[in-house]
C-alpha cells in the first residue's frame, strides 16, 4: 500500500522582501526534496517563490486560487483549484495541509495562521509569528521544513 505524501501548506505575504522570497523558495525546494506536496494560494509573492522552489526540485505544487480563473495561477503551479471564494479560499489552503509553514506576511497570512491553529494544525513560523500562541518558531527554512515533516509524520502514524 502506498503511503500518502505529506501535504505542506505554505503561506505568506503577496509582496514580500527579497529575503523572504529567498526563504520561500528554499522552503519549496526542501518540501519537494523531502517528497512532500506543496499547497499554497497559487498567486504571487511567497506563493510563487515556494511553488517555484518545489517545481524546480521536481515536486508537486497545488494552487488553491481565489478566483474561478485557472489562468491566474503562477507558472510553477502544477495543479490549479479555482474556487471563486476570494479570501475565503484561505480556509481551504490551511485545511488541505497536514502542517502549515508560515512566512512573514500581513492580515491575510495572520488569518490563515489563526484558522490553522483553530483547526488544530501544526504551524511553523519562519522568522515570523513567534509571538502568536501555538506557532512553533524556526529561524531558517531548513529548520521549518524539518519541523513540518516531523509533525506530518506524527500525524500519519
Amino acid at each position: 500500500m502506498m503511503k500518502r505524501k505529506p501535504h505542506i501548506a505554505v503561506i505568506g505575504d503577496s509582496n514580500p522582501s527579497p529575503e523572504v522570497l529567498h526563504w520561500a523558495e528554499e522552503v519549496g525546494r526542501l518540501v519537494a526534496q523531502n517528497e512532500g506536496v506543496l499547497i499554497c494560494g497559487g498567486l504571487g509573492g511567497v506563493m510563487a517563490a515556494a511553488a517555484r522552489g518545489a517545481a524546480d526540485a521536481g515536486g508537486l505544487t497545488i494552487g488553491i486560487l481565489p478566483s474561478y480563473d485557472a489562468t491566474t495561477a503562477n507558472a510553477a503551479i502544477g495543479v490549479t483549484i479555482p474556487t471563486g471564494l476570494g479570501h475565503a479560499r484561505n480556509a481551504l489552503v490551511v485545511s488541505s495541509g497536514d502542517v502549515v509553514i508560515a512566512l512573514p506576511g500581513s492580515y491575510g497570512t495572520l488569518s490563515e495562521v489563526a484558522l490553522a491553529l483553530t483547526l488544530g494544525k501544526s504551524v511553523i513560523g519562519v522568522n515570523a509569528w513567534a509571538d502568536v500562541r501555538g506557532v512553533e518558531a524556526s529561524d531558517s527554512p531548513a529548520a521549518a521544513v524539518a519541523l513540518a515533516f516531523a509533525a506530518a509524520h506524527r500525524i500519519q502514524q
